[in-house]
Formats: C-alpha cells, sequence, structure tokens
C-alpha cells in the first residue's frame, strides 16, 4: 500500500504517489535553482501550469493517481531552463516543431509588435515585413487599415509560453526560459 497526496499543481489538485512528489518536488527546487532571479517567478507560474496540462492529459487517459512513471515522463519532456539534461532522467527530443500561432512580439516591437509577430510567425526577417507594411501604408490607405485591425484582432504574446506558441516551438523549460528573458 502506498501513501498519496493531494496536490496543487498550475492551479489544478492532482493525487500523487508519495514518491512522484517527493520526485517533482526535487525537480522544481532544482529547476528554479537554475533560474535567474527577475524572471523565476514568471517561469515557474508557466512550468506548473505546462505540469498540470500534462498531468491532466496522463490522468484524463484513465489512471487516476499520478505515479513516479509519470513525473519521470513529464521531467524528460520538459528538461531544465538551461538545456541540461535532468540528473536521473533520460533527455527528451525538444527540436519537434508545433502548431503555430499568431501573436503581437512586443519584445520586438516598433509600434505594437504586428510586424515582428507576423515575421517570427512566418520566419521571415522583421526588416522585410516592416518594409512591405511602409509600401503598403505609401501606396494607399490599405496599409493603415490592414495595421489597426491586425492591432486590435492579434492577442500580444505577453507570457513566455505564448513566445514559444508564436514560434511553433515546444513549451519546454529551456524554451520558457529563452523567452522570458526577452521581455
Amino acid at each position: 500500500m502506498k501513501k498519496v497526496i493531494n496536490a496543487g499543481i498550475g492551479g489544478r489538485s492532482f493525487t500523487v504517489d508519495e514518491d512522484a512528489y517527493a520526485r517533482l518536488d526535487s525537480y522544481l527546487v532544482l529547476f528554479k535553482s537554475r533560474l535567474s532571479s527577475e524572471s523565476s517567478d514568471e517561469v515557474m507560474s508557466d512550468l506548473e501550469s505546462r505540469i498540470a496540462e500534462l498531468f491532466a492529459a496522463e490522468v484524463g487517459a484513465g489512471q487516476r493517481v499520478v505515479n513516479l512513471d509519470i513525473v519521470e515522463r513529464v521531467i524528460s519532456q520538459l528538461g531544465m531552463p538551461d538545456g541540461s539534461p535532468v540528473p536521473g532522467s533520460e533527455p527528451a527530443d525538444n527540436t519537434e516543431k508545433r502548431a503555430r500561432k499568431l501573436y503581437r512580439d512586443v519584445s520586438d516591437r516598433r509600434i505594437a509588435g504586428v510586424c515582428a509577430g507576423l515575421a517570427a510567425y512566418f520566419e521571415v526577417d522583421v526588416v522585410l515585413v516592416r518594409i512591405i507594411m511602409l509600401v503598403a501604408l505609401v501606396a494607399g490607405s490599405i496599409g493603415f487599415w490592414l495595421y489597426v485591425i491586425l492591432w486590435i484582432a492579434v492577442p500580444k504574446a505577453t507570457t513566455a509560453a505564448e513566445q514559444c506558441e508564436l514560434r511553433g516551438l515546444a513549451p519546454t523549460a529551456e524554451n520558457l526560459a529563452k523567452y522570458s528573458n526577452s521581455k
């Protein structure tokens, strides 16, 4: 018979084995120790939300309790903020591309981040997109209205997870840490 613990992770409640809880807690402490202090709270919040998503997917698949095997899979998938392997885990392949979502990139904005967001979404140079937008503006009012409509309709990428979605990257610990420092 194993002891279980009710734990709140990322705003959700999970039932976790005692050994799985200890492993997850040691991972989170090690992860936080490798972060820079100015971005640690936001990255830890994003990390816990991602862990909660992954646990919910596993628990929703018929599991009732989060066990050590699930915790090890999640830890190996997320990795560490500096890209180094997690002690005691096998490294996961974090190079997979994901579906992109269009956001305004406020970390590289000149006015509202529309051109920077389009450039990151389509993987082109931001200068090229800005020149095209400027030509459309000079050619007629369509450029102005297009920019204003995109400014209103496209949300800002304010979190590191949204920055990863914009670029089509997996929200791993390394990517979350990289984009939380780019603000």
